[in-house]
């Protein structure tokens, strides 16, 4: 039951951060976009990008990678809850790829545009709040009650082994530049 309990609150402690992201954007749509006459290039890009990243979030892969096919497996009960789940995730992709095809790389001028663009972000965020809050108040529930320890035990496993996969992959950064008290001292050393 420790695996379960790890699992799950590896999983809150994503959604956690996903919700805190997705709200911190509504709140920037509401406060600061919402009411102008025109949104630049800029803006407009950063909400397009700040969303993209949330409807990409690693977390959706996780659950629906790993807890999905366990609750499966685990019984029949769940079907409903779970192609629900699958629906808003798809229904928020398919919303994101209509907003970047209308409106990302542009600059948005009037008040109708800038207000149809905050409700279509603002939708999107929505639909993924909407799928966080069923993760927490119905899948995690039911997860613990129906998937056996050993399950368990693969699904941290197998997140952990992917977690290492991500980190062994990741681009390097380049090294810094040697700075021109660097390459002084350098020339220094090797003149002596």
């Amino acid at each position: 039951m420790l695996t379960a309990t790890y699992t799950l609150v590896a999983l809150s402690v994503e959604r956690a951060s996903l919700c805190a992201s997705l709200q911190s954007l509504q709140k920037v749509l509401h406060t600061h976009f919402a009411e102008q006459a025109m949104l630049t290039q800029g803006r407009v890009d950063f909400a397009c990008e700040t969303l993209e990243r949330a409807v990409q979030a690693p977390h959706w892969s996780k659950v629906d990678r790993h807890l999905f096919p366990a609750i499966y497996d685990a019984t029949d009960a769940a079907d409903d809850l779970l192609h629900e789940l699958k629906q808003l995730r798809q229904s928020a992709e398919a919303q994101m790829a209509d907003i970047d095809a209308a409106w990302a790389g542009r600059t948005i001028e009037g008040p109708a545009a800038v207000a149809r663009f905050c409700a279509e972000v603002d939708g999107v965020c929505l639909a993924l709040l909407e799928r966080l809050e069923r993760e927490e108040q119905a899948l995690f529930p039911l997860a613990r009650a129906v998937v056996s320890g050993a399950a368990w035990f693969a699904i941290a496993n197998r997140m952990l082994a992917h977690e290492a996969y991500l980190k062994e992959n990741r681009p390097m950064r380049p090294a810094p530049a040697p700075s021109a008290i660097d390459k002084a001292v350098r020339q220094a050393s090797m003149a002596l």
